[in-house]
């Protein structure tokens, strides 16, 4: 036993003062990415968690949506609560480490009469025994098992306030998409009845010629069955502006139904009074919270990785306790004080492969992390390619649908002027009232793309999330390798 002492406890105390940590450490993963967008420059937007995207627009209902969801969304508010448990992780996973303890106490009383009993034969008092006890603590982490695990909780914390930034991220991008609907489908209702009102006009001025010998019923017929089909358009119009509504006012935390009354007021479609600028696929790496989520969920599994490992080495635990006693009864008192102290040593011979096992899959779980870490990244910049490209297109096809939109209600308009002097026939004023209202309906459509387009730009580059937060979150930078 003295020589287990003599080799043991200078070989306990080294490694407690080199403090050894099994396990690797965490480096911040890299990635080779290009110098630049294919349809960008090449200049840095640097951190755009602030700006202000949406105010572009010129929207002031939009902007006060956007405010108000940000402190009432429920999946940010959930998010938020993730903080809390992650924080509290961090504390329990520390706590082994250091020394625990516990108090115990008890008390009895007890009595009896008859032959053999432990009271006084002739008076039956009863028996009192008071005893406490006082145990202490304390596992060696001579290999670093509970700093990994603290390693590990601290990471998760990290992710945990990433992963409200990519709620509020997911807000902002809802809210706008929402409301972009909403005006989309208004617009088109209000198309939708502007064109009922032209072809009931039509309608009129051809039962008119019909009394005048100058229409056939068939005229008659074919004008009614397109103010038919026009009012058969609307409810399906009306209910989708009513499922946007809805969203929006879920998203707030509010009832469906809620926001339709003020939603309902016209308004103009939104419009992007100014350009964004995408930066370089450098930038996502600090700006795209999910991004700096998973590199966090990456240094958690690395630490796993010599939680595994430290439990393939022995345990040590430093214990001891106190316990004081006392008894007393009609003819005598006693008490009794015992204590106890030495180390526990735990060492694992034989389990079957289990912990060797557990540690082939940290390291599989960790290089599985790495490979998610890299697929955000590179979906990251897939996003704002995708964005880039239709922005830039999608403009260009609402300035030749708004030149189309002119040139068919010009010849609306002559081919009405040319019916009603009786130079051409019916079939031409329908044919224009089409080709108007599908002309107008695709402008709208289009002008509804471009500001969605607007919205998933600023959304991938990672902007605005920033904005209006009362708790700062912890940024985690990575290495990027830049290629041209």
């Amino acid at each position: 036993m003295m020589l287990f002492v003599r080799v043991v406890a200078p070989l306990t105390t080294a490694l407690l003062l080199s403090g050894c940590v099994l396990g690797p450490d965490h480096s911040a993963p890299e990635i080779a990415l290009p110098a630049k967008f294919a349809e960008a420059g090449k200049t840095s937007n640097g951190d755009v968690s602030q700006i202000t995207w949406w105010k572009a627009f010129n929207d002031s209902r939009l902007n006060g949506y956007m405010q108000q969801g940000v402190g009432q969304n429920l999946d940010v508010l959930q998010a938020m609560e993730r903080i809390n448990q992650a924080q509290a992780n961090v504390i329990s996973a520390g706590a082994g480490s250091l020394p625990s303890l516990d108090l115990g106490a008890s008390a009895d009383r007890s009595g009896a009469k008859g032959i053999g009993s432990t009271a006084d034969p002739a008076t039956g008092r009863p028996e009192t025994s008071v005893a406490g006890q006082l145990t202490a603590s304390w596992f060696l982490d001579l290999f670093g098992l509970y700093r990994r695990s603290k390693e590990a909780a601290a990471a998760n914390l990290d992710a945990a306030y990433s992963s409200v930034d990519v709620a509020r991220l997911s807000l902002l991008s809802q809210v706008a998409s929402a409301y972009i609907d909403v005006r989309y489908y208004q617009e088109r209702l209000a198309i939708a009845k502007a064109n009922l009102d032209s072809r009931r006009e039509t309608l009129n001025l051809t039962k008119l010629q019909l009394d005048a010998g100058a229409a056939s019923r068939l005229d008659v017929v074919q004008s009614e069955g397109l103010v038919n089909s026009t009012l058969a358009e609307i409810p399906g119009l009306e209910t989708q502006f009513r499922r946007a509504s809805h969203r929006i006012a879920t998203l707030l935390g509010m009832p469906a139904s809620s926001l339709i009354p003020e939603l309902q007021r016209p308004a103009r479609q939104p419009t992007a009074r100014f350009n964004s600028s995408a930066g370089v696929p450098a930038d996502l790496i600090r700006n795209r919270p999910d991004i700096r989520a998973s590199e966090r969920q990456l240094a958690a599994a690395v630490a796993q990785i010599g939680v595994a490992e430290a439990q393939l080495y022995p345990a040590i635990t430093l214990g001891g306790s106190i316990t004081p006693s006392f008894v007393k009864s009609s003819t005598s008192k006693a008490s009794i004080f015992s204590w106890s102290f030495g180390p526990q040593l735990s060492l694992p011979i034989f389990d079957g492969g289990a912990l060797k096992a557990n540690l082939s899959a940290r390291e599989s779980e960790a290089r599985e992390a790495y490979l998610a870490w890299k697929e955000v990244v590179l979906g990251a910049v897939e996003e704002v390619e995708n964005a880039l490209a239709a922005v830039n297109r999608d403009r260009r096809t609402v300035s030749a649908l708004q030149a189309t939109v002119k040139s068919y209600e010009e010849a609306l308009q002559l081919a009405t002027a040319s019916y009603r002097d009786g130079a051409s026939s019916l079939l031409d004023v329908l044919d224009a009232q089409r080709q108007v209202s599908t002309a107008q309906a695709s402008l709208a459509q289009a002008v509804q793309q471009v500001a969605q387009d607007y919205v998933s730009l600023n959304v991938a580059m990672g902007g605005g999330y920033g904005w209006g937060k009362v708790d700062s979150t912890k940024l985690v930078a990575s290495k990027v390798v830049l290629k041209d």
